[in-house]
């Protein structure tokens, strides 16, 4: 099931895509607990996301994307090095505290492979892989970084004030800085603009972990103005608000690309970790899966599908649309061979490359299963196994679920079938009926997790 990937500049002599003769700038720009349907071109009636859409219509919008994981440490180790998160080594969430190791430094990180391939290299924003000097962005292959190290922080004061005791949280190249009161929207834009002016020359890279919609939801008086009137309930105005403000952000990272003649040439993947939170410091909720089931800390498809959406205007498709059905883990390989760079036959990577997938919505997806683990190897660890239409979850979990299903009890809370083609609201569980499929999704656990272990 490893698959060992190994590309070249070979792209740019056979012209994958016609007319490029470089390697793109890479902007990956990574939402955080955003709404499985929560953009307008996902189907929401009640948002404003202008910029989102335009990129969609300026790119290729994936229906089907999968995040590596439902919780956020874990969807970034996938995100970054390509691999399912326990082979990452982060199968759950790093401490936001100082000090705390995070993804093993042998990882060889996105960063790190797109350095190998002559790019510059920044992170801007979220990390929360790690809060030592090795395990933090200026360890882990990139050249800048400016943001925060643990899960999340007080857009203001950027402090971390959700289990104590407080603590700052901002840090520009691994050491501590103060921006009291200056709002962090505003210092990733300036941080961000800085660094793709500094090497707009390129190829760079760029990680911009935005830590939007994610708490505190502090979206600007312009958006929370725009929503006093608009009928929606609490807390749906207020993660409006945040999301319209996310909006705005890619917005003027988008006019800053065109204004400087680089957006043709700029892959920016727009993404998000994982599936919406309705955790209390959220207020219970304000994101939305649409039919889905599940929400962020769930393997149900809430918590799994997320928006997903690749424009390169030089060298990919626009305004088309992908139900393939993909992985958070393959931007890692596509990225690759767009970039000419080569995976290390040491670094085994799961993920597979969507170039031809970007190309044509006709292409075949080579992948035939998918398997996700939250925490520790343990009997009570949640995980999903998918292999076509059919998905187990084993040790399922929900805090909320959808108006008519029914609360989970007996055997439903150990193991839980779900044909997706016929049942895509994952409503009834019909293991019973499907011994011969039951066996088979728990060989392919039983196969990832003797290979996680080796």
């Amino acid at each position: 099931m490893i698959r060992i990937v190994s590309v070249s500049l070979l792209f740019f002599v056979t012209g994958i895509v016609k007319g490029v003769t470089e390697p793109p700038n890479v902007i990956i720009v990574y939402t955080d607990d955003q709404g499985s349907v929560d953009a307008n071109c996902y189907g929401s009636k009640d948002l404003m996301t202008p910029n989102i859409d335009r990129l969609a219509e300026t790119g290729v919008r994936f229906t089907e994307m999968r995040a590596p994981s439902a919780i956020c440490s874990a969807s970034r180790a996938g995100l970054m090095t390509g691999q399912m998160p326990p082979r990452a080594g982060v199968p759950g969430n790093v401490s936001s505290a100082k000090g705390s190791a995070g993804m093993p430094t042998e990882k060889f990180t996105m960063a790190e492979l797109l350095k190998s391939a002559g790019y510059e290299t920044g992170h801007i924003g979220k990390w929360h892989l790690g809060y030592t000097p090795e395990t933090m962005p200026n360890g882990q292959g990139f050249d800048y970084s400016y943001g925060h190290m643990g899960g999340c922080i007080d857009n203001y004061s950027h402090f971390f004030y959700w289990n104590g005791p407080n603590r700052h949280d901002l840090w520009r190249n691994g050491e501590e800085i103060w921006e009291d009161g200056k709002f962090f929207g505003t210092g990733m834009m300036d941080e961000l603009i800085g660094f793709i002016d500094r090497n707009e020359k390129g190829p760079f890279f760029v990680y911009w972990a935005i830590n939007w919609p994610h708490y505190p939801l502090q979206g600007t008086a312009k958006w929370r103005d725009y929503y006093a009137d608009k009928g929606l309930e609490s807390p749906r105005d207020s993660y409006a608000a945040f999301m319209s403000s996310t909006d705005d952000l890619l917005g003027e990272l988008l006019d800053h690309l065109e204004a400087n003649g680089l957006r043709e040439n700029t892959l920016v993947i727009f993404q998000s970790d994982h599936g919406h939170s309705v955790e209390e410091r959220t207020f219970y909720g304000g994101g939305s899966a649409g039919h889905r089931r599940g929400h962020k800390g769930t393997l149900w498809e809430g918590g799994l599908s997320v928006p997903s959406i690749a424009s390169w205007p030089a060298g990919l498709p626009q305004g088309e649309v992908r139900d393939q059905l993909a992985c958070g883990i393959d931007w890692y390989p596509t990225i690759a061979q767009l970039a000419g760079a080569k995976i290390p036959e040491t670094h085994a990577v799961d993920g597979i490359s969507l170039v031809e997938v970007l190309k044509s919505a006709d292409a075949e997806v080579e992948r035939t299963e998918l398997y996700w683990r939250m925490g520790g190897k343990s009997s009570k660890a949640k995980w999903a196994a998918r292999e076509g239409k059919w998905k187990m979850l084993g040790n399922p979990n929900e805090t909320v679920r959808p108006d008519g299903v029914m609360e989970l009890t007996g055997k439903d809370k150990e193991l839980f079938l779900v044909d997706l083609e016929n049942d895509p609201g994952e409503t009834t569980n019909v293991r019973d009926k499907n011994p011969e499929i039951v066996e088979r999704l728990l060989k392919i656990r039983e196969s990832y997790e003797a290979e996680f272990t080796r």
